[in-house]
């Protein structure tokens, strides 16, 4: 498979899993979380599912299309290391779905990426709020891993739900 079709199914199985979340979530409340805006596709994305929903984006500068990013005060900028336990004080356990990019073309740069990560989820959503990453975050104890929607590769995403 090339680099191009490996990046179009990733993208086919993210939509899918968004898609599902937000007919999962659906009357649940909570706001939404999108580690990662880059460009801003998934955002606008995610704008589209949840239109009466306050959704907060993390990165570590701004580079996404100017139609596609939020307003400074549902942006955090910076090392989401830091951010994400400042949006922990800020926001408390209110989120119902977090989006989390997270990866980088280097398996290590990953794998720090995700302990780093990873363990500051949870502490951002509400008990039986979803994760859905380009990473494993099996490793994180207070999420369990759910089904991912059938047309999705089991491995080409992940999903879970907060205990």
């Amino acid at each position: 498979m090339t680099r191009l079709d490996t990046v179009i199914e990733r993208l086919k199985a993210q939509r899918s899993c968004l898609n599902a979340a937000a007919e999962a979530l659906r009357g649940n409340d909570g706001h939404i979380l999108e580690l990662g805006l880059g460009n801003g596709r998934t955002y606008d994305h995610l704008r589209d599912l949840f239109p009466d929903r306050d959704i907060y984006v993390f990165d570590l500068e701004v580079a996404s299309h100017p139609d596609c990013r939020p307003d400074s005060a549902h942006m955090f900028l910076g090392p989401m290391s830091e951010t994400l336990l400042t949006a922990t004080d800020r926001l408390g356990p209110n989120g119902i779905l977090v989006h989390a990019d997270i990866g980088y073309g280097d398996a290590a740069a990953t794998a720090r990426n995700v302990r780093e990560i990873g363990p500051k989820i949870p502490g951002l959503l509400v008990s039986g709020g979803l994760v859905l990453c380009d990473q494993a975050l099996d490793t994180v104890p207070e999420l369990t891993p759910i089904p991912l929607p059938q047309d999705v590769e089991p491995g080409r995403y992940h999903a879970y739900r907060r205990v």
